[in-house]
């Protein structure tokens, strides 16, 4: 690996014969060491696919990749009060959301490890993810999603052939009954604790790159574990590191008001943070693993983290829809940041849709 994988409190390195989703040491978390390397090789059999971008991965030479086509989403451009905005649709990914891009890389690295079996927790977006790149691998999967999950979500995870297990409570609940199998022996692929994932969400920023032909002003991306906007984030730093781009685009992670902890540590508000019902259940995580590692590079006054409740989230889906865009309520957040926010942030302007209206509920 270019660069390592290490334990942000004590520094012990990522073992190369196991897999753990926590430090053995001392039990902290795994992260990235350093700026991720930018590495783009047109090749015949990658040309449509974010793996064009393989050598940035960190994997091992010569290693099969598990994918499924993801990447290379369109971005699309719109004008909006006077504003020139794009959106990346990632919703178009093989399996509905964003997610294909971290789950490609993530189970690419553990077949390259021999695993044959895993463990996942989801509120949807991730355990469809799992479950479809896992059946690519030939890989045995349990998905933990808690009793609030979607049914379009639920019966993805099915249709994979993943084994589905519901969680009665919340999806903090989910979260312990996965902890608890991986304390038993089972390989938890977590979306949010193994960080291998994030250098697949990076290419969210490089494709940006090279379909604007320069770095965006501002990018607006939900944000619920962190690991989305901070992938974007240190995509762009690294094409920032090549030489590529001058200056890192402002950030805009939005949260549901519901259960907003990243936007509270921003603000600095003191009030106690909840896990109430919300329609985006895509960022309804009350303890995110990334929250520390995003906060440290968010830049008061630049960057921003906002927070809205349900029916702006339900209203900004509708004005969506009403522009040919069909994306579930998680997504929306995006929109309610470009036309609620009362600041005017740089342009161009990328709003990240992340998921797809199929997987909604209420269109079924």
């Amino acid at each position: 690996m270019e660069i390592p994988v290490a334990c942000v409190q004590c520094g012990a390195e990522y073992p190369s014969d196991a897999i753990p989703y926590r430090c053995l040491q001392c039990g902290g978390i795994y992260d990235w060491v350093g700026v991720f390397p930018y590495h783009s090789q047109r090749h015949e059999q990658a040309a449509d696919t974010m793996w064009q971008y393989q050598k940035s991965f960190n994997l091992p030479a010569g290693m099969h990749p598990i994918t499924l086509g993801e990447g290379k989403t369109p971005l699309l451009a719109d004008t909006v009060g006077g504003q020139k905005i794009f959106y990346k649709l990632e919703y178009l990914n093989p399996t509905g959301s964003y997610k294909d891009r971290a789950s490609s890389v993530l189970v690419s690295f553990l077949h390259t490890r021999g695993v044959t079996s895993a463990v996942e927790d989801s509120s949807g977006n991730a355990g469809a993810s799992f479950a479809a790149y896992a059946a690519r691998a030939g890989m045995h999967a349990r998905v933990f999603i808690p009793e609030s999950a979607s049914g379009p979500k639920r019966r993805q995870i099915e249709i994979y052939g993943a084994e589905l297990v519901t969680v009665s409570g919340s999806r903090s609940a989910a979260a312990g009954a996965v902890a608890r199998e991986a304390g038993l022996g089972a390989i938890y692929a977590s979306h949010a604790y193994l960080p291998f994932g994030m250098a697949g969400i990076a290419t969210i920023a490089y494709e940006v790159f090279e379909q604007l032909g320069r770095a965006p002003g501002t990018v607006i991306a939900p944000v619920g574990h962190a690991s989305l906007v901070l992938g974007i984030l240190r995509g762009f730093k690294a094409l920032q590191a090549a030489g590529l781009i001058d200056q890192i685009p402002a950030m805009v992670a939005v949260q549901a008001a519901a259960c907003a902890p990243v936007w509270a540590e921003f603000h600095k508000k003191p009030l106690p943070v909840t896990e109430l019902p919300t329609l985006a259940e895509g960022v309804k995580v009350l303890r995110p693993v990334r929250a520390a590692a995003l906060l440290k590079e968010l830049e008061q006054g630049r960057d921003q983290v906002l927070a809205f409740d349900d029916s702006q989230i339900m209203t900004a889906r509708s004005e969506l829809s009403w522009r040919g865009i069909d994306i579930e309520p998680t997504s929306a957040l995006v929109w309610c940041a470009l036309t609620k926010f009362d600041q005017k942030l740089p342009e161009p302007i990328v709003l990240v849709l992340t998921g797809s209206g199929l997987k909604y509920e209420g269109n079924q």
